[in-house]
Formats: structure tokens, sequence, C-alpha cells
């Protein structure tokens, strides 16, 4: 049996799934920073759940991956799409 390399745990523990969007480098970006964000928020809910982490840690820690998601989208200046 072959021994997993550190490319295919890091695509097991982040799982990026395939962008559907409008093709332009920025919204590549973005949404790669946003499916980060998501995985990251997803971990911090199951450690808050599981009594790893109190309440109030996962709120400052979800708070400050907000904060980078935020900045990111105005640093790649991402307009936003009000069609829904």
């Amino acid at each position: 049996m072959t021994q997993p390399n550190s490319q295919d745990k890091n695509n097991f523990i982040y799982p990026r799934s395939r962008y559907y969007g409008k093709f332009q480098p920025e919204n590549l970006v973005f949404n790669a920073n946003l499916q980060e964000f998501a995985q990251k928020i997803s971990y911090i809910t199951c450690l808050e759940t599981g009594g790893k982490l109190s309440s109030e840690e996962a709120y400052q820690q979800i708070r400050v991956l907000w904060k980078q998601l935020k900045h990111s989208k105005k640093e790649l200046a991402i307009a936003v799409n009000k069609e829904i």
C-alpha cells in the first residue's frame, strides 16, 4: 500500500470546489478565499460544538476570519452583484 503524499492530505483536509461564476482572476481568487473561509468556519463550529472552544473563542475567531474575508473582497475590488 502506498503512503499518501502531503498534496493528497491537503486535498482531503482542504477540499476545493470548482468555480462556476464569471471568469475573472479576482473572482477566482475571492472564490478560493471564500471556500477557505467556509472550511475554517466549519472547523471552528465543530470545535465549539464539541466543547473544545468556548462560544466566545469561536465568535472571536469567526470575527477575525470575517474581517479577513471582507479585506480580501475590498483589495480585489469585487463588485457586489445585486441580481438574484
